[in-house]
């Protein structure tokens, strides 16, 4: 998927809006946009960007329940 950054954007910030979710996929976009990290950490607006796809299984993510108080 293809998308372009808005003014004051980073790559994770473009990942959580479009997928949802940024654990893996930043460097699974750095890794599809060589020399994207050139531009630092703020892309310039109007870059675009190749954003990998995901599917169902990928997203479910299984953490332990964690009670503070207990």
């Amino acid at each position: 998927m293809r998308v372009h950054a808005r003014q004051g954007d980073t790559l994770d910030a473009l990942c959580w809006r479009h997928l949802g979710r940024t654990a893996g996929l930043v460097e699974r976009a750095l890794e599809l946009n060589p020399g994207l990290c050139e531009h630092g950490p703020v892309l310039p607006h109007g870059t675009a960007v190749d954003l990998p796809e995901i599917t169902t299984t990928a997203t479910a993510v299984n953490r332990p329940l964690v009670q503070l108080w207990d």
